[in-house]
């Protein structure tokens, strides 16, 4: 796959989900296994400061959902183990919902965090990555993540895979902390964080909004269709199915 001006790429940025990684993997592994543990976790961890701070985002979300009208689950402050089931409940109704609301995406990075530590949990990504990775850094290109799972997320999936730790090649890390992912405003944000002008960097996602935003910014993209047997999303911009298409 060539892009126009293919020279000019200094920065590769990966979404995770479906491009990187098996969607799979995060929908029938990592929410699981964050949704059984949660509770515990929070038992286990309420009363440290870090998780202290991110029950009391939950709640301040949890107001601004009431204000909205969304109808999120209720929240009782009467006691530490009410505020602690009051926290888990709204927890579950965010996942449900597929939130990206920070406070979530670094909880459940908590407990994913422990998982990886015992083994329960192990990274996984694509074939075909790792070499793409390595031949992105022999050309001289950063390669950045951009996902909505918190950093730390990001960090545990690519230290932990079968084929060894590819955080080495990673320079920057980024999740909804600067901007959604559909906003193009976002996509300035990055590009001025790496230094870079726009067209110095190729997006690879598999969410049509995303590149779109990026695009609109001046940015290279390309959508990643994974699954060849589902029908490919209508786009005017390039289609790769394999990063062996990046050259």
């Amino acid at each position: 796959m060539e892009f126009p001006d293919e020279q000019q790429i200094r920065t590769v940025l990966l979404d995770i989900e479906g491009t990187t990684t098996p969607a799979n993997f995060v929908y029938k592994t990592l929410f699981p296994y964050a949704e059984r543990k949660l509770e515990n976790f929070l038992q286990e961890h309420f009363a440290e400061p870090q998780i202290e701070a991110l029950v009391r985002e939950l709640r301040l979300q949890r107001k601004s959902d009431e204000r909205q009208g969304l109808g999120p689950s209720h929240w009782l402050e009467d006691s530490r183990e009410s505020q602690l089931r009051s926290a888990a409940e709204y927890s579950r109704w965010l996942m449900a919902r597929d939130s990206k609301c920070s406070a979530l995406k670094a909880l459940q990075g908590a407990i994913w965090q422990e998982g990886y530590a015992r083994g329960a949990l192990r990274g996984e990504v694509y074939p075909d990555v790792p070499p793409a990775f390595e031949r992105w850094r022999g050309q001289g290109r950063t390669i950045c993540i951009y996902s909505s799972g918190s950093e730390l997320a990001q960090r545990l999936l690519f230290s932990s895979v079968s084929s060894g730790d590819l955080t080495a090649y990673i320079t920057r890390y980024f999740d909804t902390r600067v901007g959604a992912k559909a906003e193009s405003e976002s996509y300035e944000k990055i590009a001025g964080e790496l230094g870079r002008a726009p067209n110095e960097v190729l997006f690879v996602s598999d969410a049509v909004r995303e590149i779109e935003a990026a695009a609109a910014v001046g940015m290279k993209v390309a959508l990643c269709a994974r699954e060849t047997d589902v029908e490919t999303p209508v786009t005017e911009y390039p289609v790769v199915h394999t990063f062996d298409q990046i050259r």
